[in-house]
C-alpha cells in the first residue's frame, strides 16, 4: 500500500504552520473544486487527494501520529494496538470526541488514509469555505457614467442586472456580495468583483470630476463679446461671451462637470477654452475694412 507524501500533496513544508496549511489548501481546493472543472476525472482526483492532505495535516493529533510514523506508518498501527489496552475502552486515541475534518462529499479517501486513521464514516465534522470569486469588465461611455442607470450582463451563463452610480472612473473597481460560486460545504458565496472601462469622449475631457471642452468662437465675437450654445452632457447652456476676449482663454462654470460618485447633487466644473477662429476668404472690401482698422490702430 503506497505511502501519502501529504507535505507533497499541498506543496508545503514539514514546518508549515496551521495557517499554511490552511492557505494551500484552499489555494488548490479552489482550482481543483469539482463546480470549477466539470467531467474533469483528473480535477476530481486531485481534489480529494487535496481534501485527504487537509484532513490529516489540519488536524494536531492526526498530524503528528503522520509525522511519527511516516512511511513506516504500517507498524506504527501496531504500536497503537499494543497502547490501546491500557485506555478506557470509549477513548478515541486520535482526540477524544473531535470529529474529522475535511471537505469532500462523497467520502473517498485512500486505502493508506483509511488503514492509519480509520474509516472515516460517521458524521466527521467537514470544514466549509467559501465561494470564488469572479472578475469582469464592464466598458462605459463617459457619457454613460455620467449618470446613474441599469445595466444586465452575463457572468458563467447567469444574467446579472446591477445599478451602476453616476460618476464612476475608469479603472474603478466594485464589489458585488455574494455573486461569486456556491460555497463549499454550505460556506458563503464568493463575491463578484467589476472594473470599469471609461471610454474617453473627444469632446470633454475628463479630469477627476472636472471636464474640460473648446469652443469655437468667430472674431468678431471674440472682439465685441455675446453669446454662444455650449454643448453639456446635462443638457444646452447658453454662455455670455465678454468684450475682448482672448484665444485659449478659460471660463469656468461652477458644478457643470462630472457628479461626484455617490454623492447625490455634487458635481465638478466645466472648464471651458475658448477658440478664435480668424475669418478666411475675405472679400476685398472685407480687407479694406480691417486695412483701415489696423491704420487706426496705428
Amino acid at each position: 500500500m503506497a505511502f501519502e507524501d501529504y507535505y507533497k500533496v499541498l506543496g508545503i513544508s514539514k514546518t508549515a504552520s496551521v495557517d499554511d496549511v490552511k492557505k494551500a489548501y484552499r489555494k488548490l481546493a479552489r482550482k481543483y473544486h469539482p463546480d470549477l472543472n466539470p467531467n474533469d476525472e483528473a480535477a476530481k482526483q486531485k481534489f480529494q487527494e487535496i481534501n485527504e492532505a487537509n484532513e490529516v495535516l489540519s488536524d494536531p493529533e492526526k498530524r503528528k501520529k503522520y509525522d511519527q510514523y511516516g512511511e513506516n506508518w504500517q507498524r506504527g498501527e501496531e504500536y497503537e494496538r499494543s497502547q490501546q489496552q491500557y485506555r478506557q475502552s470509549n477513548e478515541n486515541p486520535f482526540g477524544g470526541s473531535q470529529g474529522y475534518t475535511g471537505n469532500f462529499d462523497d467520502g473517498q479517501f485512500s486505502d493508506f488514509f483509511e488503514q492509519m486513521f480509520g474509516n472515516r464514516s460517521g458524521g466527521g465534522r467537514r470544514n466549509n469555505f467559501r465561494g470564488q470569486d469572479f472578475n469582469a469588465e464592464l466598458e462605459l461611455t463617459q457619457q454613460q457614467a455620467y449618470t446613474t442607470h441599469a445595466q444586465t450582463f452575463t457572468i458563467n451563463g447567469k444574467n446579472i442586472r446591477i445599478n451602476i452610480q453616476a460618476g464612476v472612473e475608469d479603472g474603478q473597481k466594485i464589489k458585488l456580495k455574494g455573486l461569486g460560486s456556491e460555497g463549499v460545504n454550505g460556506g458563503p458565496k464568493g463575491d463578484l468583483y467589476i472594473t470599469f472601462h471609461i471610454i474617453p469622449d473627444p469632446k470633454f475631457k475628463r479630469q477627476g470630476n472636472d471636464l474640460y471642452t473648446t469652443l469655437d468662437i468667430d472674431l468678431y465675437t471674440a472682439i465685441l463679446g455675446g453669446e454662444a450654445i455650449i454643448d453639456t452632457y446635462g443638457g444646452k447652456i447658453k454662455l455670455k461671451i465678454q468684450p475682448e476676449t482672448q484665444n485659449n482663454a478659460k471660463v469656468r462654470l461652477k458644478g457643470k462637470g462630472f457628479p461626484v460618485y455617490k454623492k447625490d447633487g455634487e458635481f465638478g466644473d466645466l472648464y471651458v477654452s475658448m477658440n478664435v477662429m480668424i475669418p478666411t476668404n475675405l472679400t476685398d472690401k472685407e480687407k479694406e475694412l480691417f486695412k483701415q482698422l489696423a491704420d487706426l490702430k496705428k
